[in-house]
């Protein structure tokens, strides 16, 4: 396949940055189509470990091309931290593309962003509180900032001056707080702005011209299928669209051109936040998972939450994804469970239900319909080829296969690329 689509298939948090890494071997373009700086990649490569929050994860590459598409939000303080953060560790970022159609994350909203999760109290959805919500509010409001705008002085300026007069009345009247200062940001705005110009372009033509010339490109999602602003568990839901659909409007592509997708999906099912979560497990067994995986956010340090695979989680992914195929990582983490479950449906009201519900009045009544196979036992983590996992492992990927619908691409037991069994060639 030359256009694949890589998307997170449960709550976020499932390996992507890994993924993205390995098969970006072999692309010539990685581009990055939705979220903010509320997400991250965790790459390792050999002894070093690096945490990517706005750059694709293909940046780790010399010879590979990264571009950030329209559909993300940029701060762009973050993005330049990032930048001179690889660069302090020799990587060359020259071979970076922002697109000027990409909207800008203003001080103004993350502060929006803090205030009015105070305000909600117990009711928080649970946001990173970065300003990523605010941003795409304003874009859909039709009063963003975007870097094409950003990288001229007037337009700028005008536009900067009219949402503070809106945003600052916002802050005294409503949450008795001070206005933001025009010129100490302004002042502070122009000069990242002209850190950042010789990375904007017109992404769109360079991403047209990569097809045109038949180079390999990754679309990378951030977060997962269930925390798309349509498709997640709403409201706990991030305000853009991870879903594979996502990274046409999020990069300019028009769908034609996608020749295929592949879903991340952990061996077990974790989720950050608040809100119903069928699988999860409040026990010593959780805290296992939590502790052997490290299920911590790449971005916030947050605790996750651990649970068992929900099979209805990822079959609704398949279907919504247009999966061809998923990898699994973190297999190695239930190296020592001696027993395993999937969950294969929900018990509702009486009745068992395959399907994922849009309800989450519905959602949180459900409760796991398991299956319970026998755990492997031994450490799986220096295992390269498919053949050498212990039967157990196999029987439980054969399984996921069987009852999700969709076969496995990919199986990971480590966050080091050799630690990866390629069982069908995805680009």
């Amino acid at each position: 396949m030359s256009t694949l689509v890589v998307v997170g298939a449960q709550w976020g948090d499932e390996g992507k940055g890994k993924v993205i890494d390995f098969l970006a071997q072999k692309a010539d373009v990685v581009v990055r189509y939705q979220g903010g700086n509320n997400a991250g990649h965790t790459v390792k490569v050999g002894e070093e470990v690096y945490k990517l929050h706005l750059i694709p994860s293909g940046i780790l590459y010399e010879n590979t091309l990264c571009v950030v598409g329209n559909g993300v939000v940029i701060d762009p303080e973050v993005i330049l931290q990032e930048i001179k953060h690889l660069n302090d560790r020799g990587i060359d970022t020259s071979n970076l593309k922002i697109s000027d159609r990409c909207h800008v994350i203003m001080p103004y909203h993350s502060t929006m962003d803090e205030l009015e999760e105070e305000r909600k109290g117990r009711s928080q959805i649970g946001t990173t509180k970065r300003g990523i919500g605010p941003c795409y509010m304003d874009k859909t409001e039709r009063v963003g900032i975007r870097i094409c705008d950003f990288m001229d002085e007037d337009i700028f300026k005008e536009k900067l001056a009219a949402n503070l007069e809106i945003k600052n009345a916002v802050l005294q009247k409503i949450y008795k707080k001070e206005p933001i200062d025009f010129e100490r940001t302004y002042k502070a705005y122009r000069h990242y702005a002209e850190e950042l110009r010789p990375y904007v372009a017109d992404t769109t033509v360079v991403l047209s011209n990569a097809i045109k010339e038949g180079r390999k490109i990754l679309f990378e999602g951030a977060q997962g299928t269930l925390l798309d602003n349509d498709f997640g568990t709403y409201p706990y839901v991030t305000s853009s669209h991870p879903v594979s659909g996502g990274a046409c409007t999020g990069s300019g592509v028009g769908p034609t051109c996608i020749d295929g997708v592949v879903g991340v999906v952990k061996a077990y099912t974790t989720r950050v936040g608040k809100g119903p979560f069928p699988t999860e497990l409040t026990d010593e067994l959780g805290d296992m998972m939590r502790e052997r995986g490290y299920e911590f956010g790449t971005t916030t340090g947050r605790p996750r939450r651990c649970g068992w695979l929900d099979a209805v989680v990822v079959r609704y992914a398949v279907r919504i994804n247009g999966l061809d195929g998923i990898a699994i990582t973190k297999l190695d983490i239930l190296d020592s469970f001696e027993k395993i479950k999937i969950c294969v449906g929900y018990e509702y009201e009486g009745k068992v239900i395959t399907d994922f519900p849009a309800s989450l009045k519905v959602l949180e009544k459900c409760k796991p319909v398991y299956e319970e196979m026998d755990g492997w036992m031994e450490d799986i983590s220096g295992i390269t080829s498919y053949q050498d996992l212990p039967d157990n492992a196999r029987k439980y990927l054969q399984r996921i296969e069987e009852v999700c619908g969709v076969y496995i691409s990919i199986v990971s037991v480590g966050p080091g690329r050799k630690q990866t069994m390629i069982l069908k060639d995805l680009i």
